[in-house]
């Protein structure tokens, strides 16, 4: 594979699966281009769970569906919570108070990996971003 590498925040998760036209051109583009090795991390999935739960998301395809849809509709890579990734929590700045975006960017500065997120306070942190 000769492209880059990005992991999918989740509200960019979740445009794509529901309303891809929220995301820009330039995200659509890169996330379709099948060169690309395009992740998304069970953080994702534990946050759209909590979020579905609270009722506060309401999605149309159940979390399993979602799953499966990621892994074998997208192919994508599902990446897990490894200790360097929580042990690089330590090394962030403080200014993004949600603990999932926090383990999503301390993921994607351990995995060496472009975040693709619409979220401005992403910028903050040691990571390249997309969005």
């Amino acid at each position: 594979m000769s492209g880059s590498r990005y992991l999918l925040d989740t509200s960019v998760l979740i445009w794509w699966l529901a309303e891809p036209s929220r995301l820009s051109t330039a995200v659509r583009s890169t996330i379709a281009d099948p060169a690309n090795a395009i992740c998304c991390s069970v953080v994702n999935l534990w946050e759209i769970q909590i979020k579905v739960k609270l009722g506060k998301l309401d999605l149309e395809l159940p979390l399993a569906e979602i799953h499966r849809w990621v892994v074998q509709e997208e192919g994508w890579m599902v990446l897990p919570v490894e200790w360097p990734h929580i042990r690089r929590l330590d090394q962030l700045p403080s200014p993004h108070k949600d603990p999932f975006d926090r383990l999503l960017i301390a993921q994607a500065a351990e995995e060496n990996v472009t975040l693709v997120s619409v979220d401005p306070l992403m910028r903050d942190y040691p990571v390249a971003v997309l969005g």
